[in-house]
């Protein structure tokens, strides 16, 4: 079963991919596929920050820093 990237990991190739689509030098396919493979990043991405988010309420909440603590 594959490991999924690390974040950053995930962020240094989405890079390299925007790169290479913003030169725009390559077919379409190659193109198409990128972009598909970007999304997928980003997707990946979004789940991971959302993880983290949650995580880090839980946190805030069980150490007494909920948002009704001020």
């Amino acid at each position: 079963m594959e490991q999924p990237l690390r974040f950053e990991d995930a962020m240094q190739k989405l890079s390299g991919i925007v790169e290479k689509l913003e030169i725009g030098d390559g077919s379409l396919d190659e193109m198409l596929r990128l972009y598909e493979e970007g999304m997928k990043l980003v997707k990946a991405c979004e789940a991971q920050l959302d993880a983290y988010e949650a995580t880090i309420t839980k946190l805030g909440q069980s150490a007494g820093g909920g948002e009704d603590a001020e």
